[in-house]
């Protein structure tokens, strides 16, 4: 250790420096960082982050259909089974439980990231957010393709009565299974839009009940575009309504939040 005056050099303990008399300011240790677990790292290409479900990979789904089609669905459907809760590497497919355990090193100068990573299911603007319906989508796909081929050969080869009833069964199933995804996928954009809508009115309540597409945008990390579809649909002319200023400002007005403050609960008149 050296004195921070005249640099000489001091032996442990003392509290002045032998040279100049200056008071030894001693510093405390910095505490160690926090490593934090629960980041893992792909084996084979070294992706880091977390794993996709098995069936979102055009590859697996692809399978899935080849499978399907030479087992008239049974095979397909036990490989569904299967493999339906299992998650792979996003880039190179390799299965997820082979993924490497690596820590990250938390503070000030490495702040958690704000990106949601694949599969996590959570949005950094609007929180945790239901699943899509992918893998049912692509199920009920694969079965509705399936059954086209089943019932088209049962008709070519002088109407088989076996083969186009499967077919029909598949293809019902299908058609059930891809609604199902469906309504799976508009429950998460139904979710998407009030998680940001909730944004903007507190991004309102900041602004005195008046904002713009450029501050929504800025604010919730969106492109111009997804902003002014956003306000465009939270438009309702009355308790949401635009307006454009003399210079030709387009913005947004909240009216129960730009005048609260004269208003108050049972007043009326």
């Amino acid at each position: 250790m050296r004195c921070s005056t005249c640099g000489e050099n001091l032996l442990q303990g003392e509290d002045r420096c032998p040279t100049c008399g200056a008071v030894v300011v001693r510093r405390p240790a910095s505490a160690p960082r926090e490593r934090v677990r629960g980041v893992r790292e792909c084996a084979r290409c070294g992706y880091r982050g977390d794993g996709i479900p098995y069936f979102r990979k055009p590859l697996h789904a692809a399978l899935l259909a080849g499978v399907s089609f030479p087992t008239f669905g049974i095979g397909g459907l036990i490989y569904y089974a299967a493999y339906r809760r299992n998650l792979v590497c996003p880039d190179c497919g390799l299965g997820w439980e082979k993924a490497l355990q690596r820590g990250r090193l938390e503070g000030p100068e490495q702040p958690a990231p704000l990106a949601a990573t694949p599969g996590t299911g959570v949005n950094p603007v609007v929180g945790p957010l239901p699943p899509s319906g992918i893998g049912r989508r692509v199920f009920g796909v694969s079965l509705g393709v399936l059954a086209i081929l089943m019932i088209v050969t049962g008709v070519a080869d002088g109407f088989e009565p076996q083969l186009v009833l499967t077919g029909s069964m598949f293809g019902m199933g299908g058609s059930g299974m891809f609604l199902w995804g469906w309504q799976a996928l508009q429950n998460r954009r139904r979710a998407v839009l009030q998680g940001l809508g909730r944004k903007v009115l507190m991004l309102a309540s900041e602004r005195s009940g008046v904002v713009t597409v450029t501050e929504v945008a800025a604010e919730l990390d969106l492109s111009l575009e997804a902003a002014e579809k956003l306000m465009i649909g939270m438009d309702d002319g009355f308790r949401v309504r635009c307006d454009i200023t003399e210079e030709g400002v387009m913005y947004y007005e909240f009216p129960e939040l730009r005048h609260k403050g004269r208003l108050q609960p049972g007043e009326t008149g």
